[in-house]
């Protein structure tokens, strides 16, 4: 019964990973139609390309009263991604080298993000303001990101006399003339997106009453699983095409969405109670544990070698079997 429903989860992630990059597509096609912003393009689309799953999960496991399916999920996505898919990324190519200056710049604001939820929730509970605090982080990280497309993007404005209003009738037009087919796939693409991740909540939940334990814990472990293989097919095939900065970036820039943006938006839709602490006690350490290894093994060699992945691997396998024990 419990291995029926872990391969249905494995399975529903899966289909929420196709939806996610049927949806992804099909908004990079729109935008390129529309000729949307490029900021647009890199804040929507690439960006938060693969926190989608987290998000729909979040969404959907809020709507359905289980908000911390949601924060597990998130929090697990996190560990997964800086212990189990770097791990595997580096036992795999043996050496992956640090180019720039991407891990002094982010590596700070990425821990400070991962914390920032454990902070809030020592109350025992993520509160709608939380979910805002949460928000405004993210929001001052995206518009620090991005602020030299803002200034493009203001320069462009100021130079066109183009009404708003018109230019978004306008290009509604044209997109309606030219692209029915992406935004057919894009309303298939958010349509899979609610399915799957309704599933998956659904699913969990069944899981949870069947072993005896918080929903938290299966969505830290089982789901977070399942939401972060976007993150690990990205890293294998950036590396793969010798492009460690973008491997980097993706799990950075990942362990920020899913701390602020998809937790902020959990939190809004329902509040959060914590239930057990102790596992959130548990995940806090190992997620500080992990961010430091990870700061020392890429910072000593400027690169992550194998035998530092194994010990990442390992350090994760040792973090579910003390979940689960």
């Amino acid at each position: 019964m419990i291995a029926g429903l872990i391969i249905l989860i494995i399975v529903s992630s899966f289909v929420l990973i196709k939806a996610a990059d049927i949806t992804v597509s099909s908004v990079s096609r729109l935008s390129h139609a529309t000729h949307a912003s490029p900021f647009f393009l890199s804040a929507i689309v690439l960006a938060l390309g693969t926190s989608l799953p987290e998000l729909f999960v979040a969404i959907t496991s809020s709507l359905d009263g289980t908000p911390n399916l949601s924060l597990g999920n998130v929090i697990g996505a996190n560990i997964t991604n800086l212990a189990l898919v770097s791990g595997v990324s580096a036992v795999l190519f043996a050496r992956v080298k640090v180019q720039g200056n991407i891990l002094k710049k982010d590596l700070g604001v990425t821990m400070f993000a991962g914390i920032v939820p454990f902070l809030l929730i020592f109350d025992r509970e993520l509160s709608r303001v939380d979910g805002l605090i949460l928000l405004s982080v993210y929001g001052v990280y995206a518009t620090s990101l991005f602020r030299v497309r803002y200034m493009e993007i203001a320069k462009e404005q100021s130079e066109s006399q183009e009404n708003a209003i018109n230019k978004i009738i306008r290009q509604t037009i044209v997109v309606g003339k030219h692209n029915y087919q992406n935004i057919g796939k894009l309303f298939l693409g958010i349509a899979l997106l609610l399915a799957s991740a309704e599933a998956i909540v659904r699913i969990a939940n069944q899981t949870a009453d069947i072993l005896g334990v918080p929903v938290f814990l299966v969505g830290l472990i089982l789901v977070s699983f399942g939401t972060t293989l976007p993150e690990m097919a990205f890293s294998i095939r950036s590396l793969g095409e010798h492009h460690p900065t973008m491997f980097f970036g993706n799990l950075l820039g990942s362990i920020i969405a899913n701390s602020t943006l998809v937790v902020g938006v959990a939190a809004i839709i329902a509040p959060i109670q914590v239930v057990a602490l102790s596992n959130y006690s548990i995940a806090f350490v190992m997620f500080i544990v992990s961010i430091i290894l990870f700061w020392m093994f890429t910072k000593t060699k400027r690169a992550l070698v194998r035998w530092e992945g194994l010990v990442l691997i390992l350090l994760y396998i040792g973090f579910v079997i003390v979940e689960f024990s």
